[in-house]
């Protein structure tokens, strides 16, 4: 019996810590900004689920996401430019993709010309985008997809 408990207490902490959002936070760019942590290295991907090359990097980002997790100064946020009225989609995008990183979605379009230019002057708004932060400072902007080493190299280098 108490193996048949240990085994049960082991499955449960194991799913707790690979779980998947069941919901996505919508939010406007001014809560968005207070998220970009003062503390940790920080990577901030802008997406969508109808765009080819950010569903294709995805994966890769799961992939090392997976491997900083455990370290405290590390956190990656996948912000969603998808619309409100689809948020349920992104939902089921993300169970189905195992999805493991926090989600959010971005309901600002109508402003984007006012918030694009704040994140990154010479962003012209296209996805993917990606933004790397070390304590609140942003260190790198990557401007199209990434590879899986691109990606890896960037946080080598900063964290």
């Amino acid at each position: 019996m108490k193996n048949f408990i240990t085994t049960l207490l082991v499955l449960w902490i194991f799913s707790i810590s690979n779980a998947q959002q069941t919901s996505v936070i919508a939010l406007k760019y001014e809560e968005l900004e207070k998220r970009i942590v003062k503390d940790k290295f920080l990577v901030v991907n802008f997406w969508s689920t109808t765009c080819a090359p950010c569903v294709k990097e995805l994966p890769d980002f799961m992939e090392v996401n997976k491997k900083y997790a455990d370290d405290p100064r590390f956190k990656m946020i996948l912000v969603s430019l998808d619309r409100l009225v689809d948020k349920e989609r992104v939902i089921k995008f993300i169970k189905s993709k195992n999805i493991t990183t926090e989600v959010l979605l971005l309901d600002d379009i109508k402003r984007m010309n006012t918030w694009i230019p704040k994140f990154e002057k010479s962003w012209d708004g296209n996805i993917p985008v990606t933004l790397f932060y070390k304590n609140g400072e942003k260190v790198y902007f990557n401007d199209g997809e990434m590879s899986k080493e691109e990606l890896k190299d960037i946080i080598v280098k900063y964290l």
